[in-house]
C-alpha cells in the first residue's frame, strides 16, 4: 500500500521532468514556488539523477530550477502587492497564508532586508510563502527578483548535486534505494501534513463556531 503512495507521489513528477526536460523542472518548481507544496526535495535530486545518466546537464537543470521559483514567486508577489494586508485577512487561508506567517516574514525583513529572499530560498516550507510577503510589504521588485533567483539557484544547485552524488554510486546505494524514497516521501509528508493542519485549523475553527 505504502509502495502505491510512494508511486503515486513520485511518478507524475518524474514522468514531467522526463517528458518536458529542463521545462519540466521549470514548470514543478514554479508550483512549489506558488503557495503550493510541491516538495522540490522530490523534483531536483531526479533531474540531478538524469543528469548522472547523461540526459541532463547539471548547469541547465539547477538554472531551470531556479528560473521556475521565480516565475512561480511573481503571481504571488503581484497578489500581495495588489491585495495587501486585507486581502491576507480576507482570502490568505486559502493561499494557505495566516497573520502570524505575515508577521513573521516582516520580521525577517526588517531585520535582514531584502537580503531575507536570499535566505529564505534556502529554507524548507518558508521558501514558498515568502513570495506574497514580499508584495504586500511593497519589496522592491528588483532586489526581490535578483535575490529570489540567486538563493533559488544555490538551493537547485545543491539538491541536482544529492542527485547526481546519489546516481553515480547507484549500485552502492541499491540495497537502500527503496528506503531512501519511504524516508523522503515520510519526511515531505509530515512537513506538508503539518503546514496544512497549522494553516487551515483557523478555517476549520471559524466555520463551526
Amino acid at each position: 500500500m505504502f509502495d502505491g503512495l510512494i508511486a503515486l507521489i513520485i511518478a507524475p513528477i518524474h514522468a514531467t521532468i522526463e517528458a518536458l526536460g529542463y521545462a519540466g523542472v521549470a514548470l514543478l518548481m514554479a508550483i512549489e514556488s506558488a503557495n503550493i507544496p510541491l516538495p522540490s526535495e522530490l523534483i531536483l535530486p531526479y533531474a540531478g539523477y538524469l543528469v548522472q545518466l547523461g540526459k541532463m546537464n547539471i548547469h541547465l537543470a539547477a538554472l531551470a530550477g531556479a528560473v521556475g521559483c521565480v516565475l512561480g514567486s511573481l503571481p504571488s508577489y503581484w497578489l500581495g502587492m495588489w491585495g495587501g494586508r486585507p486581502f491576507l485577512e480576507k482570502y490568505g487561508r486559502f493561499l494557505l497564508l495566516s497573520p502570524h506567517d505575515m508577521d513573521k516574514a516582516e520580521g525577517w525583513i526588517q531585520r535582514y532586508g531584502d537580503w531575507t529572499f536570499f535566505i529564505c530560498r534556502m529554507l524548507p516550507v518558508v521558501r514558498t510563502f515568502i513570495s506574497f510577503p514580499a508584495g504586500v510589504l511593497k519589496a522592491k521588485f528588483w532586489p526581490f527578483i535578483i535575490l529570489t533567483f540567486i538563493g533559488s539557484w544555490v538551493w537547485s544547485y545543491a539538491l541536482v548535486y544529492v542527485g547526481v552524488v546519489f546516481g553515480n554510486n547507484l549500485e552502492a546505494f541499491k540495497h537502500i534505494w527503496h528506503q531512501f524514497d519511504i524516508a523522503i516521501v515520510a519526511v515531505c509528508a509530515l512537513l506538508g501534513g503539518w503546514y496544512l493542519w497549522k494553516h487551515l485549523k483557523p478555517m476549520w475553527t471559524s466555520n463551526n463556531n
